[in-house]
């Protein structure tokens, strides 16, 4: 695994799925450019910071493929930051030249949601490390959230261990500088294979591997396209096991059911270690007796592997930021979680 060096001075941005050209994103892009700058970082924008002339993406998928690649393998900056999320990211990936990035010197590239379709295969195509972790505008915010301050430490590489943070958001404020409006308490679910093989509570888990993962909405989408190179990964790397952290955005719980199911049945968890499952967008749904808990431990059971639920990953803010690649000790006990990564 190839793991980037550390950033000192310089900072692109691109914008592979939305860009930042309207509010409450613009404001809060200009605010976090400030911000920057402040820190004494020269800022280097891509082309498609500020378009909106795409369908679900910034701009046409060939212009966001170009621009990446462009960006990737520049030497004007020393790593990546997407703009945002979106819908419509896959179509750019077969204008991406993942050749060529695999090939040129690695460098941190940043996002989370849509950008899974980046950050997933840089590990498991280009054998290089991403930070699934927020996105430009969120770096806005008045103040920092401790997360994106960890975000942060990790790019300039000062940290390897995150936690999680007590607290997290349910419903945000519209003011584009707002913090995060941290008021629900966390509460991990703990799960266990017991000597049957049944799941059961715990009060603490602990568990070793090298992290793979994202948004489910991206991951079952690129499951069995050219753009898989899952087998290839998990065979490079089955002496390790992989811990898969998930997340979703769009999808209900009968839909986060099935996307475990798919990538169970494509082999994606051949060699899993544990589950590392964040809050999903739908939090709290129940659909026909279905809850957010069942719709993933059935898969987690069949594999006999723990399972920590409701972890501070993905849309609920806020988000640890994860090194997707690296090897990791996961912690959970007394409610609270630490990921330890280690670059090897």
């Amino acid at each position: 695994m190839r793991y980037p060096d550390s950033l000192k001075k310089n900072i692109g941005f691109v914008a592979p799925s939305f860009g930042c050209a309207t509010d409450p994103y613009k404001t809060a892009f200009e605010n976090a450019q400030k911000k920057w700058k402040a820190m004494g970082y020269h800022l280097e924008l891509g082309p498609n910071c500020y378009v909106e002339k795409g369908v679900g993406i910034s701009n046409t998928p060939e212009k966001c493929g170009k621009e990446l690649t462009e960006y990737y393998l520049s030497q004007k900056n020393e790593c990546l930051i997407s703009c945002g999320g979106g819908e419509m990211m896959c179509e750019i990936l077969e204008h991406v030249d993942f050749e060529a990035i695999k090939k040129a010197p690695a460098k941190w590239y940043m996002g989370f949601s849509d950008n899974t379709n980046v950050t997933f295969l840089l590990a498991t195509l280009c054998d290089t490390a991403a930070v699934y972790g927020p996105c430009a505008a969120a770096f806005g915010m008045e103040p920092w959230h401790p997360a994106l301050m960890e975000a942060m430490e990790i790019l300039q590489g000062k940290r390897k261990v995150v936690g999680s943070y007590g607290k997290w958001e349910k419903e945000g404020l519209e003011d584009a500088l707002a913090p995060y409006q941290c008021t629900e308490d966390l509460k991990l679910k703990l799960y266990r294979p017991d000597a049957s093989g049944n799941m059961e509570k715990t009060d603490s888990i602990s568990m070793e591997g090298r992290l793979v993962g994202g948004c489910m909405d991206c991951l079952v989408n690129l499951l069995g396209t050219r753009f898989d190179g899952v087998k290839a990964f998990h065979e490079k790397y089955k002496e390790d096991g992989i811990i898969w952290f998930l997340e979703s955005c769009d999808l209900n719980v009968f839909s986060i059911r099935r996307a475990m199911w798919q990538m169970e049945q494509a082999g994606w968890f051949e060699h899993v270690k544990g589950f590392l499952i964040g809050r999903p967008l739908c939090f709290g749904q129940e659909m026909m007796g279905l809850d957010q808990y069942q719709a993933i431990l059935p898969t987690v059971q069949r594999h006999k592997v723990p399972v920590i639920m409701d972890a501070d990953i993905g849309h609920l803010p806020p988000m640890m930021p994860l090194v997707t690649g690296s090897m990791a000790q996961v912690e959970a006990k007394d409610g609270k979680m630490e990921v330890r990564m280690r670059f090897e």
